[in-house]
């Protein structure tokens, strides 16, 4: 097992340190397993040869002793809310507070208080303010310009000027945090480094922003102007996200009161290599030592088992952060460091041979690319796949197909399970013309070898219109899957079920149009578990259209249910009312 890195005066000493390169305050439990952000980034700075220090889920009540009991780091102190966005994780799309969190022992809320990443910056700078913070993870990364607050309903600056950090790094933050401590290491000032790929930082507007070849700059609508006309805050909207889709993108800048919020452009998809190279890293796959008499943490039990083949997603849904965080083009790893994650995991305590998990953001996106790269250089399509698949990407499913076989081969596994969602539209010809053998004999081995009995998919709506908004593809697809899902378990004898799931109240999506959804779904005789009420999260298209009313892309208006008794009437649609109490009932169709 490999040494925990110190969350302790008390272990840092046992370790010999004075004091700490780095060190990074988390809203998350500390959870040293490649699926939590903070811990990747822990050990990445280790790995560069650095002391550095997590402290995971600090008192923010009392008198702040967790923030002063490691003293100052030598370089930075980190600020991350963790794996999940705050205000996701603390309340439902009703605003009500939610009883639990999974990312804490024993699931128990009340460890993290709202919007983290401002509250512990703030207390760092009260008690070091000499000491530079840099901010990241989802939290900071989808609120890094201007956004809307559906908690407060209302328009909200960069998180860089509520939070007054030094430096905000977005996205997936390996390679930024790397080179930053590479200036810092050779002696360049904190305050000069100003040209780090996926970073942000405000600056005065007085002071010009450093040239950098061969970055162009594009100026977006200052957030006071956004305040005042909806229609500039929607063009920003559209200029972040097709600069977001692009390999070279531009640097943007958008003044706030008397400063610039700049943010650079992100470094281009990472390599099979470097992606590799993160999951070779040393982690335990545990929680911590201290948590051991405090209960499971929920997040952990759910993916513990699971290995995750690639980041990324080209699918572009408008509801969706993925791309705006991870990226639009996907980054894949190597089989052979997929296998040897595998047999790490074999040595995990508890674990009996069953994987819960082999996927992704999307679980069928591994080892696909454009096929011209210098194409996809050129191009700033929100998705590869909507509304008809990219001629250039690669869809082939068969090297994913062979990575499931490898993995079925392996001696101790006894079953590998696909729980990451799938994207059927890729799978047959009416949405990918170049589905082919490849894609049925995927969707074969798919559901023979790596199904626990209910495959959950998403087709999200069945209205043509919603759909649209949805940048997703006709429901048609979704009939055409469930017809090949049962002639495919049939013929196995598998007594399989499938799963959709659909959201409620999205922008466009009006009650007739959910009582069309509810009645087809009857009609195909569908199970329904779950209908997720839209939650409007920073930086997604269909926030924007949430917020403003219409779709920045044209221009046209959109109907938005905003009353929370409007909502709640589209969600229950789908279930029946229950005669004794007169309220709605979850129940399963036949």
């Amino acid at each position: 097992m490999s040494l925990w890195l110190p969350t302790t005066r008390k272990e840092m000493d046992e370790l010999g340190w004075e004091e700490a390169d780095v060190i990074i305050f988390s809203g998350d439990a500390y959870i040293d397993h490649p699926s939590f952000g903070p811990a990747v980034i822990a050990r990445v700075i280790e790995h560069e040869g650095l002391k550095v220090a997590v402290v995971p889920q600090p008192n923010w009540k009392d008198d702040l002793r967790d923030f002063r009991k490691l003293g100052k780091p030598r370089y930075f102190f980190a600020v991350t809310a963790g794996n999940m966005d705050s205000m996701v994780n603390h309340y439902t799309a009703a605003k009500r507070i939610r009883s639990d969190d999974a990312y804490t022992p024993g699931g128990k809320a009340g460890f993290r208080p709202d919007y983290p990443t401002i509250l512990y910056t703030g207390i760092l700078k009260s008690i070091f303010p000499d000491v530079p913070v840099i901010i990241g993870g989802i939290e900071a990364s989808m609120r890094r310009l201007t956004h809307y607050d559906y908690w407060k309903d209302r328009l909200e600056p960069s998180i860089l000027a509520a939070s007054r950090a030094d430096l905000l790094i977005y996205g997936m933050g390996e390679r930024p945090v790397k080179e930053v401590l590479k200036l810092l290491q050779k002696g360049v000032p904190f305050s000069s480094i100003k040209s780090v790929p996926q970073t942000g930082y405000m600056q005065e507007l007085l002071i010009p922003i450093p040239p950098r070849k061969p970055w162009n700059t594009l100026m977006l609508n200052a957030y006071e102007k956004c305040l005042s006309d909806n229609s500039a805050f929607a063009d920003n909207f559209v200029r972040f996200e097709k600069e977001s889709n692009k390999i070279n993108a531009s640097r943007l800048v958008e003044a706030y009161k008397e400063f610039n919020i700049v943010i650079n452009p992100p470094f281009p998809p990472a390599s099979t290599d470097e992606s590799d190279e993160i999951y070779d890293l040393p982690f335990n796959y545990l929680p911590h030592p201290r948590y051991r008499k405090k209960g499971p943490i929920p997040a952990y039990e759910m993916i513990k088992y699971s290995v995750n083949i690639h980041r990324g997603c080209f699918g572009g849904c408008s509801f969706c952060a993925i791309a705006a965080h991870q990226g639009k083009h996907v980054s894949s790893r190597s089989e052979e460091s997929v296998l040897r994650e595998i047999t790490r995991i074999q040595n995990l305590p508890g674990f009996s041979g069953y994987l819960s998990d082999l996927g992704g953001p999307s679980a069928n996106m591994y080892g696909m690319k454009g096929i011209n790269m210098d194409i996809c250089e050129k191009c700033s399509r929100p998705s590869c796949i909507w509304p008809e698949t990219c001629d250039n990407l690669d869809t082939s499913h068969s090297r994913l197909t062979r990575l499931y076989r490898k993995v079925n081969s392996l001696d101790g596994i006894r079953k590998a399970f696909v729980g990451s969602g799938i994207r059927y539209d890729m799978l047959f010809r009416q949405g990918n013309p170049k589905a082919g053998k490849g894609e049925t004999d995927y969707l074969e081995e798919l559901l023979r070898n790596h199904v626990s009995g209910r495959l959950k998919v998403a087709p999200e709506h069945t209205a043509g219109h919603v759909l649209s908004l949805m940048r997703k593809k006709s429901f048609s697809l979704f009939k055409i899957f469930r017809k090949h899902f049962y002639d495919i378990t049939r013929s196995y004898s598998l007594n399989y079920e499938l799963i959709p799931y659909f959201i409620s109240s999205m922008p466009g999506c009006t009650v007739q149009d959910m009582r069309d959804l509810a009645r087809e779904v009857r009609e195909l005789g569908l199970r329904i578990e779950q209908v997720q009420d839209f939650t409007p999260t920073p930086m997604t298209l269909s926030t924007v259209m949430f917020y403003t009313g219409f779709d920045p892309y044209t221009g046209k208006k959109i109907f938005v249910e905003k009353r929370p008794e409007g909502k709640i009437r589209q969600k229950n649609l789908f279930f029946p009312r229950d005669r004794n109490t007169g309220g709605f009932r979850q129940v399963h169709q036949p």
